[in-house]
């Protein structure tokens, strides 16, 4: 017959006198429990324990969506900061040719994006010498470029922004940027009555950056508040 094991009279007084060292230690409460359910044999359910369980696994997915949701209100703090650092940056250049410019550089490594550009439709299929100077952030269209790479179709009329994972990237756009570009947010543009419309493209080597279902406010944001500052340009 084996011995029960005995308690250090020391350890034992402690335990007495602050029995919160052991309700406060989860490993041991729980084989406290299943050394009881032992005890009790087989043929005893013990719904108390049942409960205790549930109750755990219960507290477990609380905590799994706390901090679920903290990580999804930091990124989205973290996001929103990002996007106004880089209206602020927009809005600070003086001449037309240093706005592009920035686009395609603080604008751009303010975002994380590895290429901005932006493509405006014209009847003209030649650029002149003033859109030569502006680099390649600019792509000239023929009209209707926008709606046919956007796929649109009656019902996304009202829709601005496009988050989606390519395979190929478009010349018209892109170009020789130097970037395998697999992932793209693209913002629908309105310049204004009387003009065509244009796009703001974000691209990525990242083909998970970009996805559809991702949420889409912070860009809409940014697009509307690039809209205002592309009609006083062109005006």
């Amino acid at each position: 017959m084996s011995v029960p094991a005995t308690i250090d009279d020391e350890l034992r007084a402690h335990l007495i006198a602050q029995p919160e060292t052991i309700l406060d230690d989860q490993d041991i409460m729980r084989a406290l429990i299943a050394a009881n359910e032992r005890a009790m044999g087989a043929n005893i359910v013990d719904l108390r324990g049942i409960a205790m369980e549930r109750l755990e696994a219960r507290l477990d997915r609380l905590e799994d969506t706390h901090r679920s949701v903290i990580a999804a209100a930091y990124n989205n703090i973290s996001g929103m900061n990002m996007i106004h650092r880089a209206v602020l940056r927009m809005l600070d250049p003086a001449d037309f040719e240093l706005f592009m410019a920035d686009l395609s550089g603080e604008v751009a490594e303010i975002l994380r994006v590895d290429c901005v550009r932006l493509v405006l439709e014209t009847e003209h299929g030649e650029k002149n010498r003033a859109v030569g100077r502006l680099g390649p952030v600019l792509s000239i269209a023929a009209p209707g470029f926008v709606n046919d790479y956007l796929g649109m179709s009656g019902d996304q009329s009202t829709r601005q922004v496009f988050l989606r994972q390519i395979q190929e990237q478009d010349e018209t756009i892109y170009g020789d940027t130097g970037f395998w570009v697999r992932s793209e947010a693209c913002i629908r543009l309105d310049l204004g009555e009387g003009r065509l419309p244009g796009m703001l493209v974000l691209g990525v080597e990242d083909a998970q950056l970009f996805k559809p279902g991702q949420g889409t406010d912070l860009l809409a944001f940014f697009g509307g508040v690039f809209e205002r500052a592309m009609r006083r340009w062109l005006s």
